[in-house]
C-alpha cells in the first residue's frame, strides 16, 4: 500500500497550489480520505477530509473557504485545491486514509496509511 503526495512547491501569499495523493496497492474508493499537515514543533493537524459515498466534504475552520478537496475513485487519487494561501499555511502536507468505512475521523490516530509528505512553503 502507498500514498504518494505531489504539487507542493513555493508560493508567494495569496497564491494558488494543488496539490495530489495517488494511492496504489489496494482500492480506496470506500474509504474516507484527508489531508493533515505539520509544522515542526507542532502536531499533525487536520486539513480536509472527503467521504466515499457521497463525497461529502470536511474543513478545518483555517481553511475553510479557501481549500477544496476532492477525489476521483475510479482513479484512485485525491487532491487538494489551495487558493489564497497565507505564511501560516506553510507545512507539509499529507494524504491519509482510514481503513473504516464511515463519516471521516478529524484524528490522525484514525488514519492507518499516510503519504510521504509534501512541503508547502508560502512567502510573505
Amino acid at each position: 500500500v502507498q500514498l504518494v503526495e505531489s504539487g507542493g512547491g513555493l508560493v508567494q501569499a495569496g497564491g494558488s497550489l494543488r496539490l495530489s495523493c495517488a494511492a496504489s496497492g489496494r482500492t480506496f474508493s470506500s474509504y474516507p480520505m484527508a489531508w493533515f499537515r505539520q509544522t515542526a514543533g507542532k502536531e499533525r493537524e487536520f486539513v480536509a477530509a472527503i467521504r466515499w459515498s457521497d463525497r461529502t466534504t470536511y474543513y478545518a475552520d483555517s481553511v475553510k473557504g479557501r481549500f477544496t478537496i476532492s477525489r476521483d475513485n475510479a482513479e484512485n487519487t485525491m487532491a487538494l485545491q489551495m487558493n489564497s494561501l497565507k505564511p501560516e499555511d506553510t507545512a507539509v502536507y499529507y494524504c491519509a486514509v482510514e481503513s473504516r468505512v464511515g463519516l471521516p475521523s478529524r484524528l490522525q490516530r484514525d488514519y492507518d496509511y499516510w503519504g510521504q509528505g509534501t512541503l508547502v512553503t508560502v512567502s510573505s
